[in-house]
């Protein structure tokens, strides 16, 4: 325990009491390439069904719901915007407690840039709080030149004030600092150590094809989910020589790794885009055609069954004895949806490790999810899971207005080019909209619906000034005519907490601004 207060130079202020915190404070919200990707459709997952399980409630009810949970930012225009904007964020629980989460966050030193990230939870909440609260910390100094890093490893050592890595955007209601700070901090600065160490390192020499972010990237996600997994052992260890769990703060390194989450992380640094993405949601680019029509360009791929890429790499990383098991009925070993992910070390584990806790520790296991309590079947050749993401790189042109960030449980509800028209007609206000122009065949009927439908949209975009609520509403309400149908959106929201769950997942959007729409 690190138990000195510091104090940064300018705006930044941080304390040391259970952790170092290498951030600025979060500000206040404001208001006012790419060929190949296996990018499916929405999945309709689950069925919707709406009978009586639901009651009624108000529009002003319905209203406090949605907009709980959003967050708006604008980032004054300059060189330290990196070309941003700003965004509109939302999160829409569905579990509870939610197992979603969010970040996003200004890198300070070196080139800088501006992170974006949804994590999506499963086996409890534990895994994607950490990994929100920690992976963009990696990401900086995984892209940090070698010279910072060796400046800030030196005012640690001489206990000086540390500069700040980020600056956080956060909802006031959203988690500030992880469970364990102490070995979060220390685990980040053997991370950094041996970035210094490394001898075949290279500086920062500037790269003209983005590789090395890339690289940085990919070193950031799988020294994360390394740490996480080291972290639990080492509790493990410690609480094993005592024989003593506690529910709370002591196993939360466990529950941090026995429970998962994927994470979809857009980077944006002097009008450069990469995504890095990791499991099931998704990113999606809205642009702009010259004539004013709105396109979705896919950024990320699934890593499911659906894509066959992915299937054929799990089934290749394991003997051909394991064909029929590695994979059964869409889920990795029978059970997980997502083919990479944080956490979830039961996939990652040896199976001797995996058993000795499950035999000789149960006090350890009730503090975590149930369906994390035991061993998977078929488990022959582990690691099954990966937490390597797929990154994608794309220069920002004119045209590419905003991006899309959220978990799959919106998309499990709206195809792509429904939620790029949705924002694309929130941001124009409809101003460039076509007028209705009878057709041949076109009945009076016909386009009565029309007018009804424009109707509809005009009151939306009226209804919502952030566009990450605005998908959230027609997400759960769309009257099949691109309308929001009062009467379903008032059932989605009036589920019980024990029944919602069947009906839809929970879901984190973000929508980030790179240029203004053509009106």
């Amino acid at each position: 325990m690190l138990g000195r207060t510091g104090t940064f130079s300018g705006r930044c202020r941080f304390e040391l009491q259970q952790c170092r915190s290498l951030s600025s404070p979060p500000s206040p919200p404001s208001h006012p390439e790419l060929h190949g990707l296996h990018y499916p459709a929405a999945s309709g997952s689950r069925k919707y069904r709406m009978g009586q399980e639901a009651g009624q409630i108000s529009s002003a009810q319905i209203n406090r719901i949605l907009k709980a949970n959003e967050y708006s930012h604008t980032f004054p225009r300059g060189p330290a915007s990196h070309g941003v904007l700003g965004f509109h964020s939302n999160v829409l629980p569905s579990n509870h407690p939610g197992e979603d989460r969010r970040s996003s966050a200004t890198c300070l030193p070196g080139r800088g840039g501006v992170l974006f990230g949804v994590f999506d939870g499963h086996a409890g909440a534990a895994c994607a709080h950490a990994v929100s609260q920690r992976l963009f910390y990696y990401i900086a100094v995984a892209a940090l030149p070698l010279r910072t890093l060796a400046e800030l490893e030196r005012a640690v050592e001489e206990e000086r004030a540390v500069p700040p890595l980020l600056e956080w955007h956060k909802h006031p209601q959203d988690h500030s600092c992880p469970d364990g700070g102490a070995t979060s901090f220390h685990s980040l600065r053997n991370y950094w150590q041996e970035r210094l160490e490394g001898e075949d390192e290279e500086d920062e020499e500037d790269d003209q094809d983005g590789g090395r972010l890339s690289s940085a990237l990919v070193n950031a996600f799988r020294r994360l989910d390394y740490d996480l997994s080291v972290e639990a052992q080492v509790h493990l260890s410690a609480s094993s020589s005592r024989r003593v769990s506690l529910p709370g703060e002591a196993s939360s390194p466990l529950r941090v790794a026995l429970s998962g989450c994927t994470a979809c992380v857009a980077h944006v640094s002097n009008g450069v885009l990469h995504v890095a993405n990791l499991g099931d949601s998704r990113a999606v680019l809205g642009v702009q055609d010259p004539d004013g029509r709105w396109s979705a360009v896919s950024l990320t791929n699934d890593h499911n069954a659906q894509n066959p890429d992915e299937l054929q790499r799990i089934l290749g990383e394991h003997p051909p004895s394991e064909r029929r098991t590695a994979v059964r009925h869409d889920r990795l070993l029978g059970l997980l949806l997502p083919f990479r992910a944080f956490g979830d070390v039961r996939f990652k584990w040896s199976a001797d490790m995996l058993s000795q806790i499950y035999e000789t520790r149960p006090d350890v296991l009730s503090v975590v999810n149930e369906a994390a309590r035991t061993l998977p079947p078929h488990y022959l050749t582990p690691p099954y899971l990966s937490a390597r993401p797929e990154v994608t790189r794309h220069h920002i042109t004119p045209s590419d207005k905003f991006l899309v960030l959220a978990t799959d449980g919106l998309w499990e509800l709206m195809h792509r080019q429904t939620v790029v028209q949705l924002v694309g007609e929130q941001l124009t206000g409809l101003q460039q909209q076509r007028p209705i122009i009878p057709g041949v065949g076109v009945t009076l009927g016909g386009l009565q619906r029309l007018l009804l439908e424009r109707k509809g949209r005009v009151l939306s975009v009226l209804e919502d000034l952030n566009a990450a609520t605005h998908l959230l509403r027609h997400a759960l309400g769309d009257d099949g005519y691109g309308a929001v149908a009062l009467n379903r959106l008032t059932k989605m929201l009036s589920l019980p907490a024990d029944l919602a769950r069947r009906y839809r997942d929970d879901i984190t959007v973000t929508v980030v601004h790179l240029n203004e729409p053509d009106l």
